[in-house]
């Protein structure tokens, strides 16, 4: 079974450039997860009729965030959002921007063996403005997938708006403080591992060069200078079944590259 997740930046966008229906021939997903599609349902044509679609649009604000999850093997059953329970226990509220439990931005879809949860994770901002928000969001986010593992295992994926460690991004030492390599979100991403997941693809590939966002400035992604913030996350109990985590860096369309894992 092959697994894709891809921020899109823009469903219509990606679209329009041909690259979706480009993507889905090439790699034929059994199970896509999108974030940042920036659209309803139904607002960005193509063909795909083998896959069941499932949208969390943004309630908050039209044309912003969101994720969706096409599938060719229907779910047993999807939930929208974090869970009251957990927006509570993670002390999420809301914030200057509004509540991001209102833009869309996590589809949990339940099958036979185990759950498929991505999430389009808000990023701090530039000047840090998000960033307890985002500490928030984190907790809820790994409270919430540490007791749906209780269940069943957990394939989590997304734009966690986070370069792990130093090897995840081209330039650390001048990144070190920022929007997504602060120690507050790399300290979020930790708690993920202690709550028993593991980093598929970096648990598979060592070193740096290894980059799945680049910046539209100075040819970055022509010269890879860019940044791992795309993951999949495999709980313990299904993560020797997890094979050939991969990063298409050659799929345009968006800033970001699709991030891909088998399961056997």
């Amino acid at each position: 079974m092959k697994l894709y997740s891809w921020n899109v930046n823009g469903i219509r966008a990606v679209v329009r450039k041909g690259e979706l229906q480009k993507f889905l021939d090439k790699h034929q997903p059994d199970i896509l997860c999108l974030q940042e599609t920036k659209a309803e349902q139904g607002q960005a044509a193509f063909d795909a009729p083998e896959y069941i679609e499932y949208w969390n649009s943004s309630k908050a604000k039209k044309g912003y965030s969101g994720t969706a999850i096409f599938t060719k093997i229907k779910p047993l059953a999807v939930i929208n959002d974090i869970p009251e329970e957990f927006v509570k226990a993670g002390g999420l509220t809301l914030d200057d921007y509004g509540h991001s439990n209102d833009e869309g931005r996590v589809i949990a879809a339940e099958f036979d063996d185990f759950y498929v949860v991505t999430a389009y994770t808000p990023n701090a901002k530039d000047d840090l403005t998000r960033l307890n928000l985002r500490q928030q969001w984190d907790k809820a986010m790994t409270l919430y997938c540490a007791d749906l593992q209780k269940k069943k295992p957990v394939l989590y994926c997304g734009d966690m708006n986070v370069a792990h460690t130093e090897d995840d991004l081209a330039n650390p030492k001048p990144n070190r403080g920022k929007k997504g390599f602060t120690d507050e979100e790399r300290a979020g991403f930790d708690n993920w591992l202690e709550a028993g997941f593991s980093d598929v693809f970096r648990r598979d590939h060592a070193g740096n060069g290894h980059y799945t966002w680049w910046s539209h400035f100075a040819k970055s992604r022509e010269r890879n200078v860019g940044w791992r913030i795309d993951y999949w996350l495999a709980s313990k109990a299904i993560a020797d079944k997890v094979e050939s985590p991969k990063i298409h860096a050659d799929q345009m369309g968006s800033d970001h590259c699709p991030v891909s894992i088998e399961l056997s």
